[in-house]
Order: structure tokens, then C-alpha cells, then sequence
């Protein structure tokens, strides 16, 4: 029977070498990578270390489920929560029940266990254990070209075709739209950030809190991914923040739209935002802008800035242990706030 218990330095070299059996060498290295600055600069990093829990047999490590430790505001409550994240077991004890350990062993010892962008594996193992399923977390997309709707499994001729009949209406939604206030980009984020949130939290029921301590750690600080950041500014305070990055797909240019902050009842500040991000994505010669958000009123600023909602396979699992909330929380997230930017989603 193998022992749980917590990451010791001295494990860094074994939790290497199990990574490269499960994942492959590619994924080994790119792990290696990012590996200080995921687990031990996160500023919400405990003082006994990184929050991974490790299976131990024989002198030999066999498991390791690694988390993203956060702060988390629950209902104006702010709790320690984790996000579910590296989840390796050694290929000879697969389907022998340590994985199902190791996901208990995590959700006994943290205040909200979390899972975004689950695995088919690890979605079907939450179900086992009957945690509440809050579902995908909406996904939005704006196109910008006559490439915006290609699909890659879509013949040419059919790309061609949709592409012709659909320019008109693509032409009507990415029109350009004035902004309401100066938007500017931005390389570190200071006490300002850290005020908005304080001034905004009781806005949302659930969300991750966004103080400049985190958001320059997730955001400027990461060593395998660079993002932009946009800053919308009212005098000597923050009105809201985009973080976003343009990438290649297989039929085009998309800029994502990874992360972004405002009073959600202030359109004026969420609209001049978005229509920013517009110019940028054009700018980047973006075929389309993609974002996820599952808070009802962001959702309603950006269907009114031409994005339409499509299929999302990005699910969201959650469970609070550190207070109690009702049946009913877990039902209605129209004032949960979750972007893609959340969790280790965008590597």
C-alpha cells in the first residue's frame, strides 16, 4: 500500500523522472521549465512548501497530484482553495484505485478543492466521487475575417463557401466602435489592482482573487508563456484590466483573451475594454477573438460587443470544505467569475 503525504525537496529529482514516464520527455522539459515558478513562487505557497501530495512505495515515488494554491472569495468568505492540476501515477499502477487516494487525500487537506479543464479521465473520477458538477465554463468567440468560421475537419470548398456567405454579417459585428476612456498596455501591476478588488469582490458569489501580488506572478512572472496586458485608468485608480495573447490555429490567427477585471455593473469600463482588445486583435492580423466567462453580466457585455457563444469543453468543478454553503451555490453560478486565465489552463 503506498503512503500519501507532502512534497520534500528532496523528491524534485523522483517527481522528474515519474514525469517523464507518464508524459513523455517534450512535456518533461517544458515542465521543468515552468516548475519554480508554478509551485514554489506562486505568492500563495504556503510556508511548509508547494501543496503537492506525493505516493510512496518501497523508496520509490509512484503518484503525485500537484495543485495551484489561490485565495478564494466565497460568498464576501475569503478561504485558501487549490487548483487540481498535475496528476501523474506510474504507468505499472494505473487503475489500481492511488489515483482515487490521491484526490481524496488532496480534498481533505484544502479549504476548496477546484478542476478547470478537466481530462476525460479525471471528469469521470470527480463524478465517481459525486462532487457537484457546475458544468463547462461558457465559451465566446467574436470573428474579425472571412477565415473567423473555418474548421480544420471542413473540406476546403465548404470553408470557402461559409466564408463568402458569412462575410456580411462578419463585416456588421467586428465594425470598429469608439472607446470610452484611454486604454493603455502595461508591464506590472501595482496596489491599484489590489484596490480595485477590494472595491469589486462583493460583486461575485465565487472568484479567485486578483491582487497585484497574483496577477504580476500569473501574469508578467510566467517563464513559458508572455501575455499583453491592457489597463483601462479613471484618474488615479484602475478601472479594469485585460490580459490577452494572439496565437496560431490551424485556420488562422485567434487572440485570446485570457483574463480581465471590472466592476461587472460597469459596461462603460467592460465595453471600452473589449473594443480595445478589438484594435489590438486586428492590429495582430487575428482571424478571431476567443474568451470564456460564466458571470451572467459579463457574458451580457459581450454578446453586445458581437460574440457569439459556442460549444465550450473547458469544464469547472468545485467544492468548498472550509465554510458551508448550500446545495443551491453550486447550481447558479451567474455570479461566478472564471476566465481561462484561471488554473493552468493556457500553457
Amino acid at each position: 500500500m503506498a503512503q500519501i503525504d507532502r512534497y520534500r525537496p528532496e523528491d524534485r529529482r523522483l517527481l522528474d523522472a515519474l514525469y517523464r514516464r507518464v508524459f513523455g520527455s517534450d512535456m518533461a522539459n517544458a515542465n521543468r521549465l515552468r516548475w519554480d515558478w508554478q509551485y514554489r513562487l506562486n505568492p500563495n505557497v504556503p510556508p511548509a512548501g508547494p501543496m503537492i501530495w506525493v505516493a510512496r512505495e518501497a523508496g520509490a515515488i509512484v503518484g503525485q497530484y500537484a495543485c495551484m494554491p489561490v485565495r478564494l472569495n466565497v460568498n464576501s468568505v475569503e478561504i485558501e482553495g487549490t487548483w487540481g492540476m498535475d496528476v501523474m501515477v506510474a504507468p505499472e499502477r494505473q487503475r489500481q484505485g492511488l489515483g482515487d487516494v490521491l484526490f481524496r487525500t488532496w480534498d481533505r487537506n484544502v479549504g476548496a478543492s477546484l478542476g478547470l479543464g478537466l481530462s476525460e479521465s479525471s471528469y469521470r473520477l470527480f463524478q465517481k466521487l459525486k462532487w457537484p458538477d457546475v458544468g463547462p465554463v461558457p465559451c465566446f468567440v467574436k470573428p474579425l475575417s472571412r477565415r473567423a468560421l473555418r474548421r480544420p475537419t471542413w473540406p476546403v470548398p465548404v470553408n470557402r463557401f461559409v466564408s463568402y456567405i458569412t462575410l456580411p454579417w462578419i463585416r456588421l459585428v467586428s465594425r470598429s466602435r469608439p472607446l470610452e476612456g484611454t486604454v493603455r498596455p502595461l508591464r506590472q501591476f501595482d496596489d491599484r489592482f489590489t484596490r480595485l478588488w477590494e472595491r469589486v469582490r462583493d460583486k461575485f458569489a465565487f472568484a479567485v482573487r486578483r491582487d497585484a501580488a497574483y496577477l504580476n506572478w500569473k501574469y508578467i512572472q510566467p517563464p513559458h508563456v508572455r501575455y499583453l496586458v491592457g489597463v483601462l485608468e479613471r484618474g488615479a485608480e484602475i478601472a479594469g484590466y485585460v490580459v490577452y495573447r494572439h496565437v496560431v490555429e490551424p485556420r488562422g490567427r485567434v487572440t485570446l483573451i485570457v483574463d480581465f477585471f471590472a466592476d461587472p455593473d460597469d459596461q462603460s469600463a467592460v465595453l471600452t475594454l473589449l473594443r480595445w482588445i478589438d484594435r489590438e486583435a486586428r492590429a495582430a492580423d487575428s482571424d478571431k477573438i476567443r474568451t470564456f466567462s460564466t458571470h451572467e453580466t459579463f457574458r451580457k457585455h459581450l454578446r453586445k460587443s458581437g460574440y457569439y457563444s459556442v460549444k465550450s469543453t473547458m469544464e469547472l468543478v468545485a467544492k468548498i470544505n472550509a465554510i458551508d454553503v448550500p446545495a443551491t451555490y453550486y447550481k447558479d453560478t451567474s455570479r461566478w467569475h472564471v476566465t481561462l486565465g484561471d488554473s493552468d489552463q493556457d500553457r
